[in-house]
């Protein structure tokens, strides 16, 4: 016997430990509860609260459990305890012990407990059930309800407003609005989250950043605030600041359908893609977003991103039964063709909408303007709105023109912003000046161009901006190079004017552009003469570093087109003569 002892304990042996946390009791419970072996996510749940007691939402998916399980009396003891002991601020939990009381055919003490759940809870996250619950008592009692006052209804209907204004992409409209909820009300965390989110829709980050941290000041649990906030962080690269928080999101397990939609799209975002499939499953299992083609979008792209391909696609295909006319099934669908076929695929994304490249191409292919899906889509107006903040030189440029076709208040806010940026482009405002021009903006406008603070008068624009060419961008760069320090701010706009006129007025037959510097030498030699200087085609071809003949054959050529000359002769009868 000895012997065998002695055997065994020599032997050598690979055991892995088992951290028990509540982190892994956690775990246990979310795998039975999506089992429906509600007994075994109990025991894990009472597990995970004993080793963090002090964490109410432990003991709140606890009360939770016993509900389902129909133990109404045990689960409105611990969500007793939460309120008085662990986390006043948990409102949610009146609401819950108001269920509880009213399957216990306890009508008064239900109706005790949501008056104070609407009494005290701001956010309203429950406001329409508890409405409902309201009618329910109101029957069984024979008597209309005690309430007299409903927090979250204080600036319901503008933030109402507010929500369907970021629906519809106007988020300069919304932000005041919402400013203007805050104030007046500022426990208000809906309004402030959305606040959070129109900022951030706009591209203002700082902004964003500051009101997020507000909500979560006046209530460190609130899901919808540290989503948010987790996906800030990502953002701003601040790792450190991330992982804990995507920790904490890991173990949250909401019940509330809009929450579970919330976090699924936020995992997802921060790149948890078998949370975010996990959650996103969970609905469409739930059966009540099953005519969500969005839900199925993002399901979809959860799988893709775990090379569940097959999924995937059946998902997608699913996306396009349900929305035959978007792009967006049908551009993920031919991805997956293409890497079946060996070839790279583009990443795909949770937005419910074509890649920024993507867009710009079915743009380009529209005979008219901007496609109508495009002017309409929040995420597609929010994308502009983001890049014309932090997208490279050509992507503003290109952003800058799809705004001028969209043409609204909220675009006109924008490029008005766009222009007193210091750091902005001066070429990029000076095209942003010219298409609020075109789209009906006559007033002054005040710009900071060469780091001055410069007042831009009314002059007459053309109506339409063609769709830009590099080799046109290059013509105007050229010309506002050479006449930087020699013209003034209200002349080279002038200039990109011109250009920009006689553009629109040949578009589509534009000219071939061989000489890129006749072409700039010419522009510059007509707005001279614009503006009663002296100058001659023997100057600007020095200067250029082009003949004479050239200059004269563009310059005739724009004057064909735009009548300077004629113009000239209206206004400035003796200039028109001018001989060389």
């Amino acid at each position: 016997m000895k012997e065998k002892k002695l055997a065994f304990a020599g032997r050598s042996t690979k055991i892995i430990p088992i951290q028990w946390d509540a982190t892994f009791f956690f775990e246990r419970a979310v795998r039975s509860m999506d089992r429906y072996h509600y007994d075994k996510a109990l025991k894990y749940f009472r597990r995970a609260a004993e080793y963090e007691p002090d964490n109410p939402v432990n003991h709140c998916n606890m009360a939770g459990i016993l509900s389902e399980m129909g133990n109404y009396e045990e689960s409105n003891r611990i969500l007793q305890s939460i309120v008085t002991e662990l986390d006043p601020e948990m409102t949610e939990c009146h609401f819950y012990m108001a269920n509880n009381y009213a399957n216990m055919e306890r009508y008064e003490d239900a109706e005790n407990a949501l008056i104070r759940y609407l009494e005290e809870d701001a956010e309203g996250q429950f406001l329409e059930e508890a409405e409902e619950m309201m009618e329910l008592l109101h029957y069984e009692l024979e008597r209309p309800t005690k309430l007299a006052f409903v927090k979250a209804r204080e600036g319901f209907f503008e933030h109402d407003k507010a929500r369907a204004m970021l629906e519809e992409g106007k988020f300069a409209e919304a932000v005041r609005l919402l400013e203007s909820i805050v104030e007046k009300n500022g426990e208000f965390l809906a309004a402030r989250n959305n606040l959070a989110l129109a900022y951030y829709y706009m591209g203002v980050f700082d902004k964003a950043m500051i009101t997020i941290k507000q909500v979560l000041e006046l209530e460190p649990g609130n899901l919808h605030a540290l989503c948010n906030l987790a996906i800030f962080y990502q953002h701003g690269g601040d790792k450190e600041l991330l992982a804990p928080l995507v920790g904490l999101l890991r173990k949250t397990v909401p019940f509330h359908q809009e929450h579970v939609f919330k976090l699924a799209t936020t995992m997802g975002i921060l790149g948890e893609h078998g949370e975010a499939y996990r959650h996103f499953m969970r609905l469409l299992k739930d059966g009540g977003l099953k005519s969500d083609a969005c839900l199925y979008h993002y399901a979809a792209v959860a799988a893709f991103n775990l090379e569940r391909y097959d999924e995937s696609r059946r998902l997608w295909l699913q996306v396009r039964k349900l929305d035959a006319d978007s792009h967006v099934p049908g551009y993920y669908l031919e991805q997956l063709d293409r890497m079946a076929q060996g070839q790279p695929a583009a990443p795909a994304s949770y937005h419910y909408h074509l890649p920024f490249e993507e867009q710009f191409k079915l743009w380009e292919k529209s005979t008219e303007s901007l496609p109508d899906h495009m002017k309409r889509d929040p995420l597609v107006r929010s994308s502009f709105f983001w890049a014309l903040r932090h997208g490279d030189r050509h992507t503003k440029l290109q952003v800058i023109q799809a705004l001028g076709m969209i043409a609204d208040g909220e675009v006109k806010d924008a490029l008005r912003d766009f222009i007193v940026e210091p750091q902005e482009d001066d070429y990029l405002k000076r095209i942003a000046i010219f298409v609020l021009r075109s789209i009906g903006v006559h007033e002054s406008l005040h710009a900071i161009l060469e780091g001055k603070e410069t007042v831009i008068e009314h002059s007459r624009m053309p109506s339409r901006l063609p769709i830009w060419e590099d080799k046109w961008q290059s013509v105007l760069e050229a010309a506002l190079m050479r006449m930087n320090k020699q013209y003034d701010l209200v002349q080279q706009h002038d200039l990109l004017t011109l250009w920009i006129e006689f553009l629109s007025r040949v578009y589509p037959d534009v000219p071939k552009l061989g000489k890129v510097e006749g072409w700039a030498a010419a522009l510059e030699y007509l707005t001279a003469k614009m503006h009663r200087r002296e100058i001659s085609y023997h100057e600007v071809s020095q200067r250029y570093g082009i003949s004479i003949a050239t200059v004269s054959k563009c310059a005739k050529r724009i004057d064909e087109i735009c009548g300077i000359k004629e113009k000239m002769r209206t206004i400035f009868p003796a200039l028109a003569d001018h001989r060389d």
